[in-house]
């Protein structure tokens, strides 16, 4: 009998993941908000489109590479920032780091690995984004957009959809409590922060790209760009804070009108097959983020596991974009992705 692969999907990851890491970790990465029905829409929302495919088209092999933000990447997946990944992995966030490097991506890391940020950056030659909460101590903000800087990132991602934490039932019922290395008092996140704080990011942070995600309206796609972001993250934080919030690939569309085409727009939420991002490209998007795919990798094979998560994406991706009829990334249209038939 030949050997069978133990992952063949995203999901399989997940599986063993969830062997291998503390049980109340575990729940945190995989948990969301209240009833968690946004966590269950963000699956969901990729049932309601179908692919059309084309035929024909003398697609031997498809190439997946694309540009973000004027740089190249090998496929239009990221990696999403999320907290503590060491306690997934020793490791941690410079493990992540180094998978994306060798995937030829951009790992986009969570501000909770700022007292080693420095090291993440070093840890591969390329390029990091850093996601960004303002905290109410803004000298402590201004001192990590400072490092952030110096340390080589080449954009921030500005988390815009936490200016209050998100009823997370799951965690409270089971005790959880984050392996947090900042004091309480830098964790304080700045409940008042508005449309006016972009200019003090800018400030502090001079020359970054401002990327801002927890997009989820055309009006507030209206007022990023007005405001002068470099992208938008089309995100419900994962389905982590406001519950009965909308997918974020329900509502890619809408915002994708609003931006028209001024800046890029990526997503993030429920994406784990190639599939479902190329229909998210075909409907518009620049690129997807994935984090709770990237976490279930880490934990259940540390650097070697994000790779191969993103080896399997990637191969997914290559097949359904030759069996769409689309060599590169730029061939995917709204053409191939249509509403799924009612019942």
């Amino acid at each position: 009998m030949p050997d069978v692969p133990r992952f063949v999907t995203v999901d399989d990851y997940e599986v063993f993941a969830r062997e291998v890491l503390p049980p109340d970790f575990a729940e945190f990465v995989a948990g969301g908000a209240g009833d968690e029905r946004t966590l269950a829409s963000n699956r969901r929302a990729f049932d309601r489109w179908v692919l059309r495919p084309r035929f024909l088209r003398g697609v031997a092999a498809a190439d997946p590479s694309t540009q973000l933000l004027g740089g190249p990447v090998a496929l239009p997946v990221l990696i999403a920032p999320w907290a503590y990944q060491r306690a997934a992995h020793p490791e941690g966030e410079r493990a992540t780091a180094r998978a994306a490097a060798r995937a030829g991506t951009i790992m986009c890391v969570s501000t909770t690995a700022v007292d080693i940020l420095e090291d993440v950056a070093a840890s591969s030659s390329s390029p990091k984004w850093w996601q960004l909460y303002v905290f109410a101590d803004r000298g402590f903000t201004a001192e990590m957009l400072r490092r952030v800087s110096s340390a080589g990132y080449a954009a921030l991602v500005w988390t815009i959809d936490l200016n209050a934490y998100g009823l997370r039932h799951r965690e409270t019922r089971i005790g959880y409590e984050p392996p947090i290395s900042l004091t309480t008092e830098e964790l304080a996140y700045d409940p008042s922060i508005s449309w006016d704080d972009l200019g003090w990011i800018r400030e502090h942070a001079p020359g970054l790209p401002l990327v801002l995600k927890g997009i989820l309206t055309a009006d507030d796609a209206e007022l990023a760009v007005a405001a002068g972001a470099d992208g938008i993250v089309v995100s419900n934080h994962g389905g982590r804070q406001l519950d009965s919030s909308p997918a974020s690939l329900d509502v890619l569309p809408e915002v994708l009108d609003a931006v028209g085409g001024r800046i890029p727009v990526l997503v993030d939420g429920g994406v784990r097959r190639g599939t479902d991002i190329v229909k998210t490209l075909a409907l518009g998007a620049s690129a997807v983020m994935i984090g709770r795919p990237a976490a279930w990798g880490l934990a259940a094979g540390g650097e070697d596991g994000v790779v191969d998560v993103l080896r399997i994406l990637r191969d997914e991706l290559e097949n359904a974009m030759t069996l769409c009829g689309c060599h590169t990334v730029a061939d995917i249209t709204r053409e191939h992705v249509a509403p799924a038939p009612a019942g």
